[in-house]
């Protein structure tokens, strides 16, 4: 059986602090306003007045110090005068030498030695007990305490006895919370996302009022990270109040009680009464003002809370945290992105110790336990509450039970955590519930792209939708190459659940289905799916028969979503097709993804009026209808026929067609494509289809899109299967091109584009025409083996952003310093380009020039009249000598990368003269030896990289320069440490080693 109490040796304490004082000097003074300081801070305190009636005997003061886990001894010169204060220091100094607690002198007119030496009036108070037989403990006790760590109050604050007990409060309340952190449970895991907020915390900044947002799903530890912080922080400010479930108690109190709650909790002020929540705002904006808060607004879900509760009325350098599930809310009020923070789930370390601390009372599991732990873990997801709810209820269970509560959680989710969770769904909108449900059921782990398709076709306001859920931490967008949706488990699980949970065993009556098992039950059921209220269903084809699939599916008159996946071809006749009387496809369906699907054309009793995407991957279709028939698809926005057997397709059933996917479509001969159905298109490809009808499409598209699209990609691959051109033995190489339309709203779905693929062709020409009629292109890129560029690139008078990647062109063309809009010119890992055209310069309005990974030795030098130029990239140009003289002229340049220009021997003087460079990057540039002498001109320099040159001086005039951070090699810092020195300890100038020399 698992232990239910193995828990650490920490001491539990009924006090936090124990006060030791002579009365008559201090009680009514001093100790009264230190004690009343501790109480409001809610460190419990006892003090003999407070808590023992008169006559009590001495046994129990000495439980109460037992009991405490900090002692304050405030020596006055009385004090050694009452054998009762002696008694009491003797017993508080035997508990620090044996337990856990901490003693901490306060002396208050006496000095520290004498207590120690007992001299003074120490001397003369404890002359009056030599005859007492516990006079050697008591001065031993003495001498003890006199040479402990304390406070001496004439050297706190100059002796002001209010600022000084402010100071001793906040020691005290220091110590505790680290105390309490380093014990609690629920912070496991805390300190690295705590770490990660202090940047947006800004201690001791006394700026602009500060408000932070902590975002995450429910359950996930944002009131606990909340927490952590303000017991670790709260000290710093003096007013602090931490708001529990704003979200509850709004609903159920009101919002005036909560600001009667934190006017008193931050002012002290047990009585604070305000008639309304207007009357509210008005005293929050007459008294908090003066006063630097900290306050915590938790679970709060809705903007009017923060315009009670948060407005703009805190005095400067306060903190107010908000956690919330619904990252809109603080948007809404104006909260900086930059201050807002997503908690993350906790690792398996971390979850795995969280969970042994709730099991087993300890921080890891009891043993033969490990596997049902990992288990246990694992099914949590990293999910705090989950771990910590199932931690509690396993605690002390036997193996059985713990099998069986796993079993269990297969299929019945913990109701606790659904509750938890629930809230978030509770708060959607009635779309946005349909929406949530659909992704748990169907649609997690799919790219944004499909997902968007799927659910735009259903008739949602996908983009929208998706970000709302996004913002209420419901699903996440992973930061991927496809931007896949991400779902939590036990949120999936919730959805699902709210599927199925009124009728469990009826999949009749779910609006979703994606169980194979119930999916069969209803299917086989020859009367079950008439009665289908299903609106969405996903099936991978195994066992079942195709045949009742298909019937089943034609029954189901409510279906809106069909998604039939898995590898199903042979399970088909070769020669099956659709009988004309049957209905084997609900007219009601709005997206049909099919994969593999068996027929020549669509079913002839599927009409398809409300089909709006339609996703037939590697099927047998060779047209849309059979011949002779001609439906127009008057809805459908999204066609993807990619790696079919298409012959022929007619768009003009597809007026309102957005995206067109045809890829690998290789039997495709025709599309009958008349102008007026190709206005809405935003995406064309047809990579992997003939040149003839790529082209007739393309030539039909110029007019209407491709003549005023902004950007342009241009791919090419070396096809080794193809033979080289016999003329001049040059590789073949296939084109692909990426046309693309800018959009003014993020709707989610492509940009306006068209991917076409090439036949195999060993120079540009055969397309350059088509590039550089493109009047309104202002971003050209290049990217793969393309051997050289179009020789009339002066043909696009709007281009503004020239880039080629990993080309293999040796030159540019000299048309290329025609352009006389172009602002960016970026060559990466062109490692063939030997030299830049010597008019380069002509480029007036060029601002970065970027050239990465180049052959180049020298560089033109008319380069030196681009005085608009604010960066110049040569990072890795290996073969690089020398940098033109005149360089100094780019009198705009702001950042200069030359790092791993191996064969640079040295930087031009002219270069001092460049007033606007924040950044030089010289790292690696190995024969490099020295900075030229008036290296200290560049005035603006922030950053400065030598490590790994031969530098081993830095010139006298950089002892003027300020706010420079300087990456080199503790060698350099060795060699000129009598001159570093000097310029090193300006407190604006750090040199960073570098990590290796």
């Amino acid at each position: 059986m698992a232990s239910s109490s193995t828990s650490s040796n920490q001491k539990s304490f009924k006090y936090h602090v124990f006060l030791s004082f002579r009365g008559e000097d201090t009680r009514k003074t001093f100790v009264d306003h230190l004690y009343v300081s501790l109480k409001q801070l809610g460190i419990h305190t006892f003090r003999d007045n407070e808590e023992l009636e008169k006559g009590k005997r001495i046994d129990e003061l000495f439980k109460a110090i037992e009991e405490s886990r900090f002692f304050i001894i405030v020596f006055s010169q009385n004090y050694a005068s009452s054998s009762w204060c002696l008694k009491e220091l003797a017993k508080i100094m035997e508990c620090q030498d044996e337990n856990e607690q901490i003693a901490y002198p306060l002396f208050y007119d006496v000095e520290p030695s004498d207590i120690g030496k007992r001299s003074g009036p120490v001397e003369e108070a404890i002359a009056k007990h030599k005859t007492n037989e516990q006079i050697t403990k008591w001065e031993k006790a003495l001498e003890s305490a006199g040479n402990l760590v304390g406070w001496n109050l004439k050297n706190i604050a100059d002796g002001h006895e209010a600022e000084a007990i402010k100071k001793i409060v906040k020691e005290i309340s220091l110590k505790l919370r680290s105390i309490h952190l380093s014990n609690d449970e629920n912070v496991i895991g805390m300190d690295h996302r705590m770490q990660d907020l202090e940047s947006s915390l800004g201690i001791g900044l006394n700026d602009k009022a500060r408000l932070i947002g902590i975002k995450g799903m429910g359950g996930i530890g944002k009131t606990t990270l909340a927490r952590a912080i303000f017991d670790n922080i709260s000290s710093h400010f003096e007013g602090s109040f931490f708001a529990d479930d704003v979200r509850e108690i709004s609903k159920k109190e009101g919002l005036r009680s909560l600001q009667e709650r934190i006017l008193s909790g931050v002012l002290k002020d047990e009585n604070m009464r305000v008639g309304s929540v207007h009357d509210g705002k008005e005293f929050m904006r007459m008294r908090l003002p003066y006063k630097k808060v900290l306050l915590v607004l938790d679970d709060v879900d809705d903007e009017e809370q923060l315009e009670a509760l948060a407005g703009d009325w805190f005095k400067d350098g306060s903190r107010i945290i908000i956690t919330t599930r619904d990252e809109k809310v603080l948007l809404a009020h104006g909260v900086d992105t930059n201050w807002i923070h997503d908690v993350g789930f906790l690792s398996d370390e971390e979850a795995m110790s969280l969970f042994s601390r709730y099991a087993f009372k300890r921080y890891i599991p009891d043993e033969g336990y490990e596997k049902l732990s990992s288990e246990v873990v694992r099914y949590a997801a990293g999910l705090p509450l989950m771990i910590k709810v199932l931690g509690s209820h396993l605690r002390g269970e036997n193996e059985l039970v713990w099998r069986g509560a796993l079993k269990r959680l297969e299929t019945i989710p913990s109701r606790k955590i659904i509750e938890v969770l629930e809230i978030s769904y509770n708060s959607l909108e009635d779309d946005h519930k349909e929406m949530f449900l659909d992704v748990a059921c169907f649609l997690r782990g799919f790219p944004k792209e499909y997902v968007v398709r799927v659910l735009d076709s259903c008739g949602f306001s996908a983009a929208y939708g998706l970000r709302i859920l996004e913002q209420k931490c419901l699903i996440t967008i992973l930061n991927d190459d496809s931007s896949r949706l991400g779902m939590h488990d036990r949120l999936v699980e919730l959805g699902q659940n709210i599927v199925r949970r009124s009728h469990p065993d009826d999949p009749n009556k779910h609006s979703r289905l994606w169980i194979r098992e119930e999916i069969e039950k209803l299917f086989t059921d020859d009367s079950g799916t008439e009665a289908s209220t299903c609106i969405g269903l996903e099936l991978v084809w195994k066992e079942l028969s195709p045949e009742i699939i298909i019937k089943s599916l034609g029954n189901m008159k409510k279906l809106r979503y069909l998604c039939l996946g898995g590898k199903h071809d042979d399970c088909f006749p070769r020669d099956w097709k659709f009988d004309k009387t049957k209905q084997y496809l609900p007219n009601s369906l709005q997206f049909l993804y099919w994969n593999v699907y068996p027929g020549l054309s669509l079913p002839p009793t599927f009409r398809a009026n409300h089909l709006v995407g339609l996703e037939l991957v590697g099927s047998k279709i060779v047209q849309l209808w059979e011949s002779g028939e001609r439906k127009v698809l008057k809805k459908l926005r999204f066609l993807d026929l990619r790696d079919s057997k298409l012959r022929t397709l007619d768009l003009e059933m597809t007026p309102n067609l957005e995206r067109l996917i045809l890829i690998g479509c290789h039997d495709l001969t025709e599309i009958h494509a008349p102008i007026g159905c190709l206005e809405r298109l935003v995406l064309v490809n047809l990579i992997g289809c003939s040149w003839s009808v790529s082209f007739s499409l393309l030539k039909k598209l110029e007019s209407l899109v491709l003549l005023s699209i902004p950007e342009l990609s241009v791919a090419a691959k070396c096809l080794e299967e193809f033979p080289r051109d016999t003329t001049n033995n040059l590789p073949m190489l296939r084109f692909a091109f990426h046309y693309c339309k800018e959009q003014t709203l993020s709707t989610g779905i492509d940009s306006k584009a068209v991917v076409l693929d090439l036949q195999p062709c060993t120079k540009l020409e055969s397309v350059s025409g088509s590039i550089c009629g493109l009047q309104h292109l202002r971003r050209l890129r290049f990217y793969g083996c393309i051997p050289e560029l179009p020789n009339d690139l002066d043909l696009l008078k709007c281009l503004e952003q020239l880039n080629l990647v990993s080309t293999h062109i040796k030159f540019l063309p000299d048309s290329v310093c025609m352009l006389k809009h172009l602002k960016s010119l970026t060559l990466k890992d062109c490692w063939y380009l030997e030299e830049l055209p010597e008019n380069l310069g002509w480029l007036k309005n060029l601002e970065e020039l970027s050239l990465s990974s180049a052959s180049i030795r020298c560089l033109p030098d008319s380069i030196c009249m681009l005085i608009h130029l604010k960066s110049l990239i040569l990072e890795s140009c290996v073969l690089l000598e020398k940098l033109p003289e005149d360089i100094g002229q780019l009198e705009c340049l702001e950042v200069l990368n030359l790092t791993k220009c191996v064969s640079l021997g040295d930087i031009p003087n002219s270069i001092c003269n460049l007033k606007c460079l924040r950044f030089l990057f010289l790292g690696f540039c190995s024969k490099l030896e020295k900075l030229p002498k008036d290296f200290g001109n560049l005035g603006l320099l922030e950053g400065l990289d030598i490590s790994l040159t031969r530098i081993s001086r830095l010139p006298h005039s950089m002892s003027s320069m300020t706010g420079v951070v300087i990456f080199g090699s503790t060698s350099l810092l060795e060699q000129s440490r009598a001159f570093a020195t000097e310029i090193f300890q300006n407190s604006h100038f750090r040199y960073i080693p570098a990590p290796t020399d």
